[in-house]
């Protein structure tokens, strides 16, 4: 009897570059690699959806339909191209209308995608129904998905064997069209005997031709265990990357599972080892400038007390390092079993992956709870559909009495359809605005992307690679020892500010520039006379001669200035929004009276305690 065979996705061009680089990978920097894939036999890519179309826009200055057509141009006609879809999100991290959940799928059909693998993070059968309709009528083939993870240690009622099974059926009784099923692990926290069993139970309920595949992550530590503990149960797929972006919080290697299923039953594709080898050459080659972040390649034990997915975590370490606050990102990772068990139960993937970390952010930098985070705030009022268990209502109270919302039973398509924002005749009337193009490509751009949709469009996009930088959690190499030099101490006054003062002779003198910045080694703050506080995370800051100061709770990005100097504001009412960590932060007032001062502008990066307005 010969080996079962066993379909390979090479996931290498969307998750491998979504869980390694943020997907922030130019085009002319991985296509070549493309060819070599073809050449060693790959046929079945995942090379778009998820977070990777909207980081082609978001930082790299680059059409993401281009980048579809291109890569169909290299594999043929035959490829099996497939992208990730959210259900009702489709491409972003919002619902979207029934017609703009349309257009995805007709888009992505026109721009060579073959099959569209489909999920809701809240396993809202409800959800998938509309989305999978419309990938079939459009003569996509259509992957529905399960999305599974283990719960926290202690979390119990739900993401175990039965309640998959209960999913399962759900979604046959409903008639939604499928051509395959996938249960997909972003985390890669699900044990073996849970994915043995899970295959195992889906296999006995499908019809018998049913093409069932396993998705995971190394995240865990698991993942090889858990593909072959997939296999034995029946499963006909798996999904694996190529190195450099292999392993870690990205799928296991191709040559890891070819070694792994030598003397099985099991044929990965008829792939040779040889011919893969070359591929990865090419591959590393072509990305040996960029920068990979030493969390994209680690197991983590803490992984399943998060549990946070490969693709989302690297992400957000990333921003954290653009925010200067990766020291926070243990605190954030401790935060997340709570904010999980609390929310329902949602299954950590985006966007739900996405509404966890930012509360567990929110309860790290603003205190516990004291913050409900956009995101996660209207999931748990039922505004993305109903999550797995019933969230916790404290938790349910304050978002509703924060976000001014009501909790709602309501379907999350028939809420967008009124959304004036999320229609096709505005994004119409805003291309239009802006002197662009109206085609149904610029529409789709522009309502999933927004704001940053529309910069693209006009050029006005900055490109965003972290490519040839020093690792930053790499320490200065020794420097050669320097000539002794007389040092003197002296305290300076600046601006109101005390400071101590080295200054040296000799070849120990160095000013470095920064940023913009002078700073002179050696400098530092002088120690007050008495211990002062540290900073209030407040907004609002004691009044002083000029008003009261307000300064920036996070570091991040002035998103919108939304009042002038002049203006006569509330104490609730929002004069800026900042964005950190992919949220909106909303920056009040804190005191009536009036604005004397904006401290800043659109675009300009703030931290943490930076004065950025004053009311008088």
């Amino acid at each position: 009897m010969g080996k079962k065979f066993i379909d390979i996705m090479d996931t290498t061009f969307r998750d491998g570059f979504q869980s390694v680089f943020g997907g922030r990978v130019l085009m002319d920097d991985f296509l070549p690699a493309v060819e070599e894939a073809k050449k060693a036999g790959i046929s079945h890519f995942e090379f778009g959806g998820g977070a990777r179309f909207q980081s082609l826009f978001f930082y790299l200055n680059e059409n993401a339909f281009e980048m579809m057509d291109k890569f169909r141009s290299i594999v043929g006609l035959d490829a099996n191209l497939q992208t990730l879809a959210r259900g009702i999100n489709t491409v972003a991290l919002d619902t979207g209308s029934r017609e703009i959940v349309d257009l995805h799928a007709k888009m992505f059909k026109k721009h060579g995608t073959t099959t569209i693998r489909n999920f809701d993070a809240l396993n809202d059968v409800s959800n998938l129904k509309y989305s999978a309709e419309c990938i079939n009528n459009h003569g996509l083939q259509h992957e529905v998905v399960i999305t599974v993870m283990d719960l926290p240690p202690g979390c119990v009622g739900a993401h175990d064997v039965e309640f998959y099974k209960k999913i399962l059926v759900d979604i046959l009784d409903s008639g939604i069209p499928y051509s395959s099923l996938c249960f997909k692990d972003a985390s890669g926290t699900s044990h073996p005997k849970k994915v043995y069993d899970t295959i195992k139970m889906a296999r006995s309920l499908m019809p018998k031709n049913t093409h069932i595949r396993f998705h995971t992550h190394e995240s865990a530590g698991v993942s090889v265990a858990a593909y072959l503990a997939a296999l034995e149960a029946g499963a006909d797929g798996i999904d694996t990357a190529v190195a450099p972006v292999s392993g870690g919080t990205s799928q296991p290697d191709i040559l890891t599972m070819l070694h792994a299923t030598k003397n099985t039953e099991f044929n990965l594709n008829d792939l040779e080892t040889s011919k893969m080898m070359r591929y990865k050459e090419v591959l590393a080659d072509l990305l040996k400038d960029y920068y990979v972040p030493k969390e994209a390649k680690r197991v983590s034990p803490l992984i399943p007390f998060s549990p946070m997915p490969g693709g989302a975590l690297t992400a957000n370490t990333q921003m954290m390092r653009d925010n200067n606050i990766l020291h926070k990102y243990p605190e954030v990772i401790a935060a997340m079993s709570e904010v999980v068990q609390k929310g329902g139960y949602g299954t950590s993937v985006t966007p739900v992956s996405q509404f966890y970390w930012q509360q567990a952010f929110s309860n790290v930098m603003f205190g516990k709870w004291k913050k409900i985070a956009d995101g996660y705030g209207k999931m748990v009022l039922g505004y993305f559909g109903k999550t797995p268990t019933e969230p916790d209502p404290e938790i349910v109270k304050l978002a509703s009495e924060q976000l001014e919302l009501e909790p709602t039973k309501e379907n999350p398509l028939d809420i967008a359809d009124r959304d004036e924002k999320k229609s096709i005749k505005y994004w119409k009337n805003v291309l239009e605005e802006n002197s662009l193009e109206t085609t149904e490509e610029n529409i789709f751009i522009a309502a999933s992307c927004a704001e940053k949709g529309i910069e693209f469009l006009k050029g006005e996009a900055k490109v965003n690679v972290r490519k040839n930088v020093v690792d930053p959690d790499e320490k200065e190499p020794a420097k050669a020892e320097e000539p002794p030099s007389d040092v003197s101490t002296y305290t300076i006054m600046l601006d109101g500010e005390s400071y101590e003062v080295q200054v040296a002779s000799g070849t120990g003198a160095q000013v470095v520039s920064t940023l913009g910045k002078v700073e002179v080694a050696g400098i530092k703050k002088a120690e007050p006379a008495e211990e002062k506080e540290e900073p209030a995370k407040t907004q609002a800051e004691a009044p002083t001669a000029g008003g009261t100061v307000v300064n920036a709770p996070v570091n991040g990005v002035v998103f919108k200035i939304l009042c002038s100097v002049g203006d006569k504001v509330e104490p609730t009412q929002t004069v800026i929004i900042l964005e950190s960590m992919k949220m909106e932060i909303d920056v009040k007032a804190g005191v009536g009276g009036t604005l004397t001062s904006i401290n800043v502008t659109k675009g300009q990066n703030v931290e943490e305690g930076n004065t950025i307005f004053v009311v008088s």
